[in-house]
């Protein structure tokens, strides 16, 4: 498997609890720290931006959704023919 060039670089700064705790986690995962962090910090932000991604799609589609009840488009000559049909089947 070919090595992945890593060129940045990550800091921070935490307390002896978080240290030992996600030491103690690398340890039970069977890798290093570093690839534990960088892992784990991978999910959080590859989830983090999907959900944001969701939402905002979702907002943006009930947005357009809302525009199109409130301000309906006038029926185009498909549509009139279907409800001419609907109409002449159902006899109303």
């Amino acid at each position: 498997m070919p090595q992945i060039l890593r060129q940045e670089r990550l800091e921070a700064r935490v307390t002896s609890d978080q240290k030992r705790l996600i030491e103690r986690a690398a340890q039970l995962r069977g890798t290093s720290v570093t690839d534990f962090v960088v892992t784990m910090a991978q999910a959080a932000a590859t989830e983090t931006i999907k959900d944001f991604e969701t939402l905002h799609l979702r907002d943006q589609a009930r947005e357009v959704f809302i525009h199109a009840l409130l301000n309906p488009p006038e029926p185009n000559d498909a549509a009139k023919a279907a409800a001419a049909r609907y109409k002449e089947r159902t006899g109303q």
